[in-house]
């Protein structure tokens, strides 16, 4: 493929593309994300190729590797185009029905659809499953729709035209001022506006500036962010390409970690493509605009994830934070002034240039707008990838989009914002997820949110993120280094029956010195799970403590101790 030398060639190779592809064609889409796979995807996309080839009907139907659109607890995923009709928990052996009786005989397998665990009502199209149909998806809607590895499908949904229409009709000031205008805020951290940081960063006199991508993504019970990029790489690329025009960089980094294979290796392939089509390297569709687009790959530490620890593991220095004299839009990476948003916060800029800074703005609430991709996990019915506008209760996401507890247990809880997040009872489970709201209750924006039923031990999960942060602090600061060491001993203590009255007020006094004297977002936000639950839960802490007993039966010295004393 030649490269493509201006907007108005762009159109006609989207045109190209477009003639050669059928809509009423049928299409069998099967989710190839990195969680179906781990199902057997692989399996159930072979098997379709050989029962295709098997009836003849090359010419009739067409096969997709789709990425993940977010319903991980009923993989693998089937749907068939142009009808929606969907498939969940597909193995090889459904393929030949499939084939036979969906494809060529237009009948739905009724075994093979959704079934909705609160109605038991059997659901044919894919977007009138509750799981879909109550969420608002602006990045992940056409994940079933392209192959992440073939930039024609990015191309034929309109992909790079917003990049096209910044290039040939917009300055550098006009796209900054469009994404303050739409209110789109960065999407993890405190998230800090995102055009006004561009703007500061532009503002910065330095002769070369950058462009990273924060890939980075290690919390336990976190995945969408990886899911995101690995489902539609060049939506992001996009993004981080449009981001660097505006700013003035010429180079852009897409930091990830190894540890995720199939995004690496698709975000690879997303650049080759995008170099080999004219959207990254010299003149970029022929408006004098130059940017080179690599992948950094990091060391794997949790604490990669703050910002100075992953420019200096960039730099090839020690992954550690550093004091933060400077903003990263003066001083960041190579000491050069430097833009570093969350991969979901790129993704939203194609969105906000081709729909416009007014039309996004009205999407969420006044002060947090557009959307927020969570994973979400735990004791809910309908576990995975979710995508809700800011604004949408707790209690709507676990309810009517996850379709509520499993086994209609009793809810305990919701951890929001990973192991530097809190946990939120049922007094506040009508909470909206936005920035201000949440930060009225002291919790952050976070990539997931995790569900508790009243099974679950408090002092358990807390000594679970605990010992998770404890292991993977730099150790740099005291308060950190030391402060999770005292934390973690007292929760032995109390779980194993030893725990006194005392312990709750040390434990309190030592998060609070934690949180004010820490290096780093790591360590000042490691005691934010124990505050939340000393205040919204103590009375575990208490039943630990006083009873000796384990309300969640989880603490097995507790849980002994109980026992031989009803005995």
């Amino acid at each position: 493929m030649p490269r493509i030398k201006s907007p108005e060639e762009l159109e006609n190779v989207r045109q190209d593309i477009l003639s050669r592809r059928d809509p009423n064609k049928s299409c069998i889409s099967i989710c190839a994300g990195t969680g179906c796979l781990a199902l057997g995807a692989g399996e159930v996309i072979a098997a379709f190729q050989s029962e295709i080839e098997k009836q003849g009907l090359h010419a009739e139907v067409d096969t997709r590797s789709a990425g993940c659109p977010g319903l991980c607890e009923r993989g693998p995923l089937v749907v068939i185009y142009p009808e929606e009709i969907c498939y969940v928990e597909v193995s090889p052996e459904d393929v030949e029905e499939i084939v036979s009786q969906t494809v060529v005989g237009k009948k739905a397998v009724e075994r093979l659809l959704y079934t909705d665990p609160n109605t038991d009502e059997q659901i044919v199209h894919v977007y009138e499953i509750p799981f879909f149909k109550n969420q608002k998806r602006l990045l992940i809607d056409d994940n079933m729709k392209i192959d992440p590895r073939n930039i024609e499908d990015y191309l034929a949904i309109g992909g790079y035209s917003a990049l096209a229409k910044v290039l040939n009709t917009m300055s550098p000031e006009k796209v900054t001022e469009e994404t303050i205008q739409s209110g789109l805020r960065g999407r993890s951290g405190s998230g800090f506006p995102a055009g006004k940081k561009w703007k500061f960063c532009r503002g910065s006199e330095a002769d070369i500036r950058y462009v990273i991508c924060n890939c980075h993504e290690g919390d336990p019970g976190a995945f969408a962010d990886r899911r995101v990029i690995e489902a539609n790489p060049h939506n992001v690329l996009e993004g981080m390409i449009i981001g660097a025009y505006a700013i003035g960089a010429s180079e852009a980094y897409v930091f990830v970690g190894d540890e995720f294979p199939q995004t690496v290796e698709n975000i690879y392939k997303a650049i080759e493509q995008a170099e080999e089509y004219g959207f990254v390297g010299e003149n970029i569709l022929g408006s004098g605009f130059d940017l080179t687009l690599k992948v950094s790959i990091d060391g794997g530490g949790y604490v990669l994830g703050e910002s100075t620890a992953l420019m200096a593991s960039m730099e090839g220095k020690v992954g550690e934070p550093r004091t933060k004299y400077d903003h990263a839009t003066d001083k960041g990476f190579w000491a050069k002034p430097t833009v570093l948003n969350n991969l979901q916060t790129w993704a939203n800029v194609p969105i906000i240039i081709n729909h416009g800074a007014a039309w996004y703005s009205d999407i969420g609430t006044e002060s947090s707008s557009g959307t927020r991709v969570f994973s979400i996990s735990g004791k809910v019915k309908n576990t995975g990838m979710v995508e809700v506008p800011m604004g949408m209760t707790l209690r709507e996401v676990v309810f009517d989009i996850c379709g509520g507890i499993i086994g209609d247990k009793k809810f305990k809880a919701i951890e929001v914002g990973g192991p530097m997040g809190g946990f939120v009872p049922e007094s506040l489970l009508d909470l909206q997820v936005d920035y201000e709201e949440l930060d009225k209750v002291g919790l952050a924006m976070g990539p997931s949110l995790i569900v508790l039923d009243e099974d679950t031990c408090i002092v358990d999960m807390v000594k679970y993120f605990l010992n998770f942060l404890a292991k993977e602090s730099c150790g740099k600061c005291t308060p950190c280094r030391d402060g999770l060491r005292h934390m973690i001993n007292i929760l032995n203590r109390i779980s194993e029956g030893r725990g006194r009255k005392e312990d709750l007020d040390l434990l309190e006094l030592i998060a609070k010195v934690q949180k004010k004297a820490a290096l780093c977002a790591l360590g000042q936000g490691a005691s934010d799970p124990l505050l939340s639950t000393l205040k919204h839960f103590r009375d575990e802490y208490e039943a630990h403590i006083e009873e000796k007993s384990c309300p969640g039966c989880i603490c097995k010295a507790l849980s002994a101790a109980s026992s031989g004393a009803n005995a």
